[in-house]
């Protein structure tokens, strides 16, 4: 297998499983807590391998913070839209707009570019999931909720193109880029449980205790999914990871209707089958 197959493979698997960790944590209820676990989950899962890499060196602490801090603001951001909105309305939003922003943040920071077909299947791809999102609830109330739901996937967004960006760029200038895999899970749990430590306080037992088995679930999968994310940042574009790992809408989707009984369609089928068109414009002329 070539590393550009390999990259797009770990691609489509980082989708399923990001997907899965958004149903797991939207599942939960409880979207902040069941995230703090999730979060939990992800560092216990890459907790052995922290024995078999190398120690971040102290001029490198800068980046692990700078990183820390976007995807905790990523996270919170996110927390909101799944708490105000359902996973098949907000989760093709802030996944959607996700490649985008990584693919306009991937320009000035990390100097990569598209050809004018490829700009034109991510603008495709990105523009075709808004379709998934048009508000369904009736009512001022519903509409209401839809719209701050929709306003949060849009910060959701931003913070999926910064994170990307960020991330690339750290790993790209570590020696070992396995020991930033490791130490971002280890360290990316402690500002959304204080979150939720401070928000929940006097009921916390009884709020985690729901959550605690689709948290740590979804927690395996998570570290599965950006674990494949961060390796494909070795072998290709940012923002090609990103579009490719926006194929998780499509998962997402699927799930929120089988299992969450939310509403899918035609129409976003067809929207899915569109992004699908853009994404193979950017693998075959990006």
């Amino acid at each position: 297998m070539t590393s550009t197959a390999l990259a797009y493979s770990l691609c489509f698997i980082s989708a399923i499983t990001v997907a899965a960790a958004g149903f797991f944590a939207k599942r939960g209820g409880d979207v902040l807590v069941a995230r703090s676990v999730l979060s939990i989950g992800m560092a216990l899962t890459v907790l052995p391998f922290a024995f078999f890499v190398p120690l971040p060196r102290l001029e490198h602490l800068h980046l692990f913070a700078l990183a820390s801090s976007v995807h905790w603001a990523y996270q919170m951001a996110m927390i909101s839209a799944l708490h105000r909105g359902d996973l098949s309305l907000v989760f093709p939003v802030m996944r959607g707009l996700g490649p985008l922003m990584a693919g306009l943040f991937a320009i000035f920071v990390l100097n990569e570019t598209f050809s004018p077909a490829g700009w034109i299947g991510l603008l495709l791809a990105s523009g075709a999931v808004i379709l998934f999102a048009r508000p369904t609830k009736t009512g001022e109330d519903g509409r209401q909720t839809d719209r701050l739901a929709l306003v949060f996937s849009g910060l959701t967004a931003i913070g999926i193109g910064a994170y990307t960006v960020t991330d690339a760029f750290v790993v790209r200038n570590l020696p070992a880029p396995e020991t930033f895999i490791v130490w971002l899970f280890l360290l990316d749990w402690i500002g959304v449980a204080f979150v939720a430590v401070i928000r929940r306080r006097g009921r916390l037992i009884s709020s985690y205790r729901p959550v605690l088995k689709d948290g740590m679930l979804g927690g395996i999968v998570g570290a599965i999914s950006y674990s494949a994310a961060l390796y494909s940042f070795t072998l290709i574009d940012a923002a090609l990871v990103a579009a490719l790992r926006e194929t998780s809408v499509i998962f997402a989707a699927i799930m929120g209707a089988v299992w969450l009984k939310e509403g899918f369609g035609p129409r976003r089928i067809i929207a899915a089958a569109i992004m699908a068109s853009g994404l193979i414009m950017m693998q075959v002329f990006g």
